[in-house]
């Protein structure tokens, strides 16, 4: 190995390699895939986060694990593309670029046009929008750049109009008045996936309706009623006997003095409030079904902006809450307000500005979803399509199989523009992917585009295909598509995931993925999910600046299970920095012994494996046919576990210091090449199989410990197991060793050896098997344990009268008390523990026969002093039991 290769530095700093190893992967198009015949695809889609957004922690869990699977991939000799790209976000972005315009230049949208909004909106685009594609090379994402996509870029522009078409021309996408989601705010319709449902404390007011030529009256219940003011009809029960001689009578709406009929519907829960429901189909989406059954008049009371209209007669121009107080003052003058009751209720807010939506009716573009959620459903029901974890399916089927008519159309002017036409002559509708220059039925060239623009889950439904050039049939995808495996949260699976099933398997005929991996959230220490009101967000980039990237990495995987949720701690990323620390020194040290090695001069025929040699090949051959399962599994979690314990416990701390004396052997080289050899070997494969979760630190270490020849570790091979390198037996004799070392290094703590001190011990057993394992292993227990004189016999003759003994395996430990400690002075000192203790557990004790403390402090401080309690009291035992040990043998 050459001189300048050999010398890591003497600490890991992250900065120092991060930024300069990215730099040097691009550079090198290595992150780049093309259609390959001579190799087997692998493809992911990333799921395009908004072009608005910043990248956040649940951000840098889905890429990480994306980044794992792809460059797991890669390294198996699979053409991998992980195809990055931005969702352009509707009302996110018209919400920031208006508010732009507003505070910069004094303007509204309306005011500048349709075309001069847009150009402000992609001028901001290109300014600031994709800075989270930038954030995402800090956390080392291997995706192909060179294809990186937006949903409102050409291609995909051309993808969603075609979608359309097709759709419309198939009877599937329809325009009609329906009840929809309205954010007052956003001034745009909302999928019933994009209202948030909060419980709000609320109250139920309990109205009198009159009944038309009678003295008689009934009482509805609601909780918004100002809605009363749009009501065209009274609903009951028909089972409910209460009311059975009401029905088809006409009731007055108060205030109002509309008349109003009574009808009999299904629907009405008879238990909730007085089992009489008011009816304002133009306000409430149950309402609304129940007036199409009984063909209701629909009266719209509250306007787009959330102010009453002029239905609403003397009410108008009130902002709704205004009006509901008024009318409330109004009916309790005229004695129809028979009471109030505090009623807490769920409250659908907009999922961007948390305004409280208004259900409206409202002329929409509509896709009709029966037909095409049954395909959906049989591809995953008949397993084209997993979802991991499997459970995550019965969430995905009881949506669909209860799924409304999908909303498209949105009021906003950024995204994209319906592909629909209306002749100003002779009302004709035109719906074509190029735009028409006359109409098809009177050549009217007075023609007028619809000014809605789709859902921007319409155009990110698409995005499996129309990012490889759908409608298009190119060999891209015909060689990646369909993809192998979607990464997301569990919060999307209806907003996104069904919508690419279903809109694949209509549009392309073919499922989109064949894996759901589904993960869990990342909460904070204590469990809560993340937000800015609470405060307690993390920022990806601060702690990659503080930690480096591949710490934050290893820490959002390790303890990760399927679809499970995970809480960030600080201690578990300090445990991930030891542990690339860890990795650092011990490369450093392996470096160091490699001065004089060359793997070209190595004749593998002369090669001497010790025990320890084979045990520690043998482990690492176990552990990447562990680690290779457990990935196919997407047992993320699992596999970083593994490879802590095999880096940190097998490698580090065993088999490098067992392999020390070799390697400082310069009078055998033979054992030292062999020794330097293994070491190399073992590094290597570790550093293999480490890579796609910490990209940097391996891919540096790997450099100075590589092959001239061989360029970089990120497009090298993955480990492959050689099963005739796995060695039981090996194993099993390694294990009896190792735990002989652990008891011997036990007895020596306990008793409070000086570490550097050698001892002497004698080691025995009946068994003619063990005894030949320890003779074996004698080197490493003598090396490792300290012991300057180890005796190894099936009889002792001359059992020493004061000793400390154990045994382990078959194997009696015999460790003679003399030259090792002096035992009056540990007498004397486990006496002055002990009386520690029972200060201790008296002090404890106090406190908790105290029942001011006992009744007044807080719940964890009672429980600590009696944890302390405990706890001394067993470490008492434990010092008694070792005095009354060495008093026997004084």
């Amino acid at each position: 190995m050459s001189e300048e290769k050999k010398n890591l530095s003497t600490t890991y700093d992250p900065s120092q390699v991060e930024e300069k190893w990215y730099d040097y992967w691009m550079e090198n198009n290595h992150f780049h895939a093309e259609a390959n015949e001579e190799k087997e695809a692998f493809t992911i889609m990333m799921p395009p986060p908004n072009v608005t957004g910043q990248l956040h922690i649940g951000h840098a869990l889905t890429m990480t694990f994306q980044d794992i699977l792809t460059r797991w991939k890669r390294m198996q000799g699979y053409e991998a593309l992980w195809l990055p790209g931005t969702d352009h976000a509707s009302i996110a972005t018209e919400v920031k670029v208006v508010n732009k315009m507003r505070e910069e230049e004094g303007v509204s949208k309306e005011e500048v046009g349709r075309e001069g909004f847009l150009e402000r909106a992609w001028k901001w685009k290109e300014e600031y929008g994709g800075r989270i594609t930038k954030q995402l090379r800090k956390l080392g994402v291997s995706c192909d750049w060179d294809r990186e996509r937006f949903t409102m870029d050409e291609g995909c522009n051309e993808a969603v109009k075609e979608a359309f078409v097709q759709l419309y021309e198939k009877g599937l996408i329809y325009q009609g008045d329906y009840i929809v989601n309205w954010c007052p705010e956003c001034m745009t319709t909302l999928s019933d996936v994009e209202v948030e449902h909060e419980d709000k404390p609320g109250k139920l007011y309990h109205i009198r309706y009159n009944i038309k030529d009678s003295d008689d009256y009934i009482v509805v219940a609601t909780t918004r009623p100002e809605t009363l003011l749009g009501d065209s009809g009274v609903a009951v029960n028909p089972d409910d006997e209460r009311y059975e001689d009401i029905i088809a009578k006409k009731v007055i709406v108060p205030v109002v003095n509309r008349e109003i009929e009574i009808v009999a519907d299904d629907y009405v829960d008879s238990e909730f409030g007085t089992g009489l429901v008011k009816v304002t189909p133009a306000h409430d989406p149950n309402d609304f079904e129940i007036g199409e059954r009984h063909d209701l008049e629909i009266i719209k009371v509250i306007g787009d902006d959330a102010i009453m209209t002029k239905e609403a007669g003397k009410y108008e121009g009130l902002d709704r809450y205004e009006c509901r107080q008024q009318l409330i003052d109004d009916l309790k003058s005229a004695g129809l307000l028979e009471k109030i009751e505090e009623h807490d209720h769920s409250v659908g807010q907009c999922y961007r500005c948390d305004t409280t939506i208004e259900p409206l009716v409202s002329k929409q573009w509509f896709v009709a979803m029966e037909e095409l959620a049954k395909p959906a459903i049989e591809a995953v029901r008949n397993k084209d399509i997993n979802f991991v974890p499997e459970r995550f399916s019965k969430v995905y089927f009881n949506w669909m199989e209860n799924i409304r008519d999908w909303c498209i159309s949105r009021q906003l002017w950024w995204g994209h523009q319906i592909p629909v036409w209306y002749c100003q002559d002779c009302d004709e509708v035109i719906v074509r992917t190029e735009d028409p220059t006359e109409c098809p039925k009177c050549s009217s060239t007075n023609l007028k585009q619809d000014e809605d623009v789709l859902d921007t889950w319409f155009s990110s439904g698409l995005w499996p295909f129309s990012t490889l050039g759908w409608p298009e049939e190119n060999e891209d995808l015909k060689y990646f598509y369909p993809t192998d495996v979607l990464v997301t949260g569990r919060d999307i699976i209806f907003f996104w995931v069904a919508r690419m099933i279903f809109m694949a398997l209509e549009c392309k005929g073919e499922i989109p993925f064949k894996d759901i991996y589904i993960h869990g959230l990342v909460r904070d220490a204590e469990g809560r999910k993340m937000s800015k009101s609470l405060g307690n967000g993390i920022d990806p980039i601060e702690v990659i600046d503080q930690f480096g990237t591949d710490t934050l990495r290893f820490t959002l995987i390790t303890g990760n299970t399927p679809g499970n949720d995970i809480r960030y701690r600080e201690e578990r990323v300090e445990a991930s920095r030891n542990f690339a620390n860890k990795l650092w020194n011990a490369s450093r040290f392996v470096l160091m012994n490699l001065e004089d090695f060359d793997l070209e001069d190595v004749d593998y025929s002369t090669l001497e494996y010790t025990l320890a040699d084979q045990w520690i090949i043998s482990r690492l051959n176990k552990k990447i046919n562990q680690v290779t399962k457990l990935l196919e599994e997407y047992q993320f979690g699992q596999v970083s576990q593994e490879l802590y314990d095999f880096v940190w416990r097998e490698f580090c701390d065993w088999y490098i210091e067992l392999v020390k004396p070799r390697l400082y052997q310069n009078d055998n080289q033979v054992a030292r090449q062999t020794a330097q050899y293994v070491t190399w070997f073992v590094l290597d494969n570790i550093l293999r199989l480490l890579h796609p979760f910490m990209p940097f630190i391996t891919e540096e270490i790997w450099q100075y410990l590589s092959a001239e020849e061989e360029e970089s570790l990120m497009v090298s091979y993955w480990p492959e197991v050689d099963n005739l390198s796995v060695n039981h037996k090996a194993e099993a004799k390694m294990e009896v060793v190792m735990e002989l070392i652990r008891s011997i290094r036990n007895i020596r703590n306990e008793m409070k050896v000086n570490p550097g001190k050698k001892i002497t011990a004698i080691l025995t057993s009946e068994s003619d098997e063990k005894l030949t394992i320890v003779e074996e292993g004698k080197d490493y227990i003598a090396d490792l344990a300290n012991i300057e004189d180890l005796t190894i016999t099936k009889e002792v003759e001359d059992r020493p009268e004061q000793a400390s003994t154990a045994i382990t395996n078959e194997v009696e430990i015999i460790l003679p008390l003399a030259g090792m400690v002096d035992i009056n002075k540990e007498i004397i000192r486990l006496e002055e523990e002990i009386e520690k203790m029972e200060s201790e557990i008296k002090r404890a004790v106090g406190k908790l026969s105290n029942k001011g403390f006992v009744d007044n402090a807080p719940d964890h401080l009672v429980e600590e002093e009696k944890r302390k309690k405990d706890e001394y009291t067993a470490k008492k035992e434990q010092l008694e039991e070792r005095l009354n040990s060495l008093k026997s043998i004084n």
